[in-house]
């Protein structure tokens, strides 16, 4: 990027956030919030109630403390002495209102002290300060004594929530509160107690630490989400990055870096490593059960796990920080703006974007150590979408909807402290801010903390920790250290990520159950992921295999499945049905649960729509549904419960329509839907694609009685054709031939017989590997892992003692810099 362009956006970031400030000063202060659409400010207890949302409000003009500091970024001195001037006049903290803990501290407290520091800094240089008397400072204790009734429970955890004016007077009752909620607190709270003199600060907060480091699963080193402050349980075990649990671990490590306290980093090692073993597969960060760390606890990831890259960073891990970011950029880049809350395979889970920052805080960190254009480009990508689709004329608006882009009238305080700011200081150059950033650590809401508050000269850049890996050279322990990083080597495989999809085997066979073939894919680099619906996923990364042969063998049977997935019965390995309306008929994917639809077998009935339209609660319309094919929509459950549903309403037959708009098999791989390892389903089931589905319904408007067949595609088609008049029918798509040999795949088809769906191939731009251990043309399939154990192991039937010598990873020349790259 040219330096003209960078400095044309750099002046467009300004210019965004100052439309955003202006129309918050200008329409909505001394509210706590904008409301861009309708132009107004947000008041507790006058604006309507949006719930445990407005727990972030106190009356007590949020936007502009947050965004204090992101003026001196700006530069704008004069607006920063005039906005402190308006804090000091006209913002004050008694109010009886009920206040979340968490939001207060981040956003508020740290607004105040950011404020406060900056405003000293500064204030000898700059004359439109001289009047400051650190008038911020006496605030932000008023404040910090208002939070400090939140920790008067046994444990030493905080409350959630506390009342501005009563403490906890009538909040007896709360009993749960978040990770991420009890364990960002130290920052602050040791900011004002070294800031002021006074310790109850950041004694409180150092007690909360400790209890939560104390309560962690002692075997796994992970925490969980939600704990009951009385008495210290785990009220929900999932542990993740995200939403609940993310600033914990960024505060660990922070408070190191800012107080100088070695023990926080021992934790930070400890929980990292945790992390990086149980919930990192490759890119991807899905939560497991803490208790549990081998099983997934949810199938989505959320928006809130952005921050986790430029958290690397700042350790000095960066190659993973590079992957995890390039999944989250082509997230972006299919969606426009990264959902809340997405799967694995990129689909929208919960379609709000409420212009969070974290993805811009990780791009900022990444070029920042990296100096690699690509971020810059990034940004830019993020800066034209939040121009084009969410500003308005007062401020800029969240999106309700990434998929419709509807937008909310809704303009966080984050938007003006974190967002604009990343995006200036981005596009910018250190000369540019009026401060030196690494004389400061951020916070999780981007305020600046002065590292001159350490006790000690410990917070320096070399942070050691120990992994219990032979091969640690992936993790280089300077921070940062980019020695032999070539950022876009280790985009490059992530950006394959959504190209390449397969369907699961055609027989429903024993699934992959067995542990040693979960540990035997593990140790060779290949995860196993649950996707929503029931399919899985197929995750490889060199990084997290045990050993470089290990990694050889994982790439090898990456390849081997690639190869299967061309040769399998049709398209992607569905033995695909055939749905006939009227005079057409189109492919549709077999489940692989219920009645099989294979040979020359056909079903035929009246189809109805099931209420409720997803069918994921027991079925209201019955009496319709006898004796009918019941049509119900993709989403919110798994397509067995789906089935079961339909199936106990009386239904004979379940057709799932897709709810991805536009999707038909002529643009969409072709899938089976994927059971939950239950038998208890008997009748047959079907899914279409959305515009196969909406010829269906249109057929069924214009005929109530409409009758619909179903069989497999490939007979139904010969059986259509062959009744043709002089080949005048337009039936439906040339399903692709079946290979003449498919012996060669019952292994690896009985080894995969649970996994569908999708194969994320993540392979470096290597030459092809030419590897047969076989003499036979048809033996390419090779498992090669020894430890990969099914009761069907035998894979060379045909082989003779010289071919079982000549394993795939034998003739695999490996090399261990180059998969580095992978």
């Amino acid at each position: 990027m040219s330096k003209a362009e960078r400095l044309s956006l750099r002046e467009e970031s300004r210019r965004m956030f100052y439309h955003a400030y202006d129309a918050y000063m200008d329409n909505a202060y001394p509210a706590d919030e904008l409301m861009p659409l309708s132009c107004k400010g947000r008041w507790r207890g006058v604006t309507p109630s949006r719930g445990d949302m407005d727990d972030v409000l106190g009356n007590f003009s949020l936007t502009l403390v947050d965004s204090l500091d992101s003026l001196v970024v700006m530069g704008d001195f004069a607006e920063f002495s005039r906005a402190i001037k308006l804090v000091i006049n006209d913002v004050t903290f008694d109010h009886d209102i009920v206040v979340s803990v968490f939001e207060t501290n981040i956003r508020m407290l740290g607004g105040l002290l950011s404020a406060h520091v900056l405003a000293m800094a500064l204030k000898p240089d700059v004359p439109a300060l001289q009047w400051y008397e650190g008038e911020l400072l006496t605030m932000a204790e008023d404040l910090g004594r208002r939070l400090l009734p939140a920790f008067n429970t046994s444990t030493g955890i905080p409350h959630g929530r506390v009342n501005l004016r009563h403490g906890i007077r009538g909040l007896s009752e709360s009993r749960e509160t978040c990770t991420a909620c009890a364990g960002t607190m130290i920052l602050e709270m040791a900011a004002l107690s070294r800031l002021t003199g006074n310790p109850v600060y950041e004694t409180k907060a150092h007690k909360a630490m400790d209890r939560l480091w104390k309560i962690r699963h002692r075997t796994s080193d992970l925490m969980g989400t939600v704990i009951n402050i009385h008495n210290g349980d785990w009220v929900r075990k999932d542990s993740g990055v995200g939403a609940g649990i993310d600033s914990y671990y960024e505060y660990c490590l922070k408070a190191y870096i800012l107080l100088g306290d070695e023990k926080y980093l021992a934790r930070f090692n400890r929980h990292y490593n945790a992390v990086m073993k149980y919930i990192s597969r490759g890119p991807i960060m899905l939560a497991v059960h803490m208790h549990r760390p081998h099983l997934q606890s949810r199938n989505f990831m959320d928006a809130l796990l952005a921050f986790w890259p430029g958290l690397q960073v700042l350790l000095g891990d960066v190659r993973p920080a590079v992957e995890t970011h390039e999944m989250l950029y082509q997230v972006m880049q299919r969606h426009t703006f990264i959902p809340e809350a997405f799967t694995s395979d990129f689909q929208v889970h919960w379609g709000q974007h409420p212009l969070r920052p974290e993805f811009l805080e990780s791009t900022y960190f990444l070029h920042r150590v990296t100096g690699d254009d690509h971020y810059l480009q990034v940004g830019k990508t993020v800066l034209k979408a939040l121009q084009q689709h969410t500003r308005v004329p007062c401020g800029y608006a969240a999106v309700n909807d990434v998929r419709t882009r509807i937008q909310e009238d809704r303009m966080d305080s984050f938007v003006l402290a974190e967002t604009f700011k990343y995006l200036y200081m981005l596009f910018g150059e250190d000369k540019d801010l009026p401060v030196k950033l690494e004389d400061y650590v951020l916070t999780t809401e981007a305020h600046f903390l002065p590292l001159s508050l350490a006790t000690d000269g410990r917070n320096g850049s070399l942070l050691t920790f120990k992994i219990d890996d032979e091969d640690d050279d992936k993790y280089r322990k300077t921070c940062p250290n980019t020695a032999s990083l070539v950022a876009e080597k280790v985009r490059q495989p992530m950006r394959q990520m959504l190209g390449s999809t397969a369907a699961r085997p055609p027989a429903r066979l024993r699934p992959l159950n067995d542990p040693r073939q979960i540990h035997a894919l593990s140790d060779m680099g290949i995860s196993v992921l649950t996707l929503p619906d029931g399919r899985v996923q197929l995750l490889y990364t060199t990084n997290t295999a045990k050993s470089a042969k290990d990694a050889a063998e994982g790439l090898t049977f990456m390849r081997e499945m690639s190869k299967w997935n061309t040769l399998s019965d049709t398209e992607n390995g569905v033995v695909a049905a055939g749905v006939k309306i009227n005079d057409k008929i189109f492919p549709a994917g077999p489940g692989h649960f219920g009645k099989d639809i294979s040979g020359d077998d056909r079903y035929s009935g009246t189809p109805v729509f099931v209420t409720p339209s997803d069918a994921c609660s027991p079925i209201e319309n019955k009496k319709e549904m006898w004796g009918r094919f019941a049509l119900a929509t993709r989403g919110v459950c798994t397509f067995a419960q789906k089935v079961r549903n339909i199936q106990e309403a009386g239904a004979t037959f379940a057709v799932i329509l897709d709810n991805v708009k536009d999707s038909s098999y002529e643009n969409t791989v072709l899938f089976a839907m994927s059971g939950d390892g239950k038998d208890d389903i008997e009748i047959p089931a079907v899914f279409l694609f959305s515009q196969e589905g909406a010829y269906l319904t249109e057929a069924l408007q214009e005929n109530p009685e409409l009758i619909m067949t179903v069989g497999e595609l490939k007979s139904m088609k010969y059986q259509f054709e062959k009744s043709c008049d002089n080949g005048n029918c337009d039936p439906i798509m040339n399903a692709p031939s079946i290979p003449a040999d498919r012996e060669s795949f019952v292994h690896l088809k009985k080894v995969l017989s649970q996994l569908v769906a999708q194969f994320e191939l993540s392979l470096s731009n290597e030459e092809p590997i030419q590897s047969k251990s076989c003499s036979e043309d048809n033996l390419d399939l090779q498992v090669s892992k020894e430890k990969f154990v099914n009761e069907d192991r035998s894979v060379c039937t045909n082989c003779n003692d010289k071919d079982k010598d000549n394993e795939p990873t034998d003739k695999y020349e490996y090399d261990k810099n180059k998969a580095g790259d992978i």
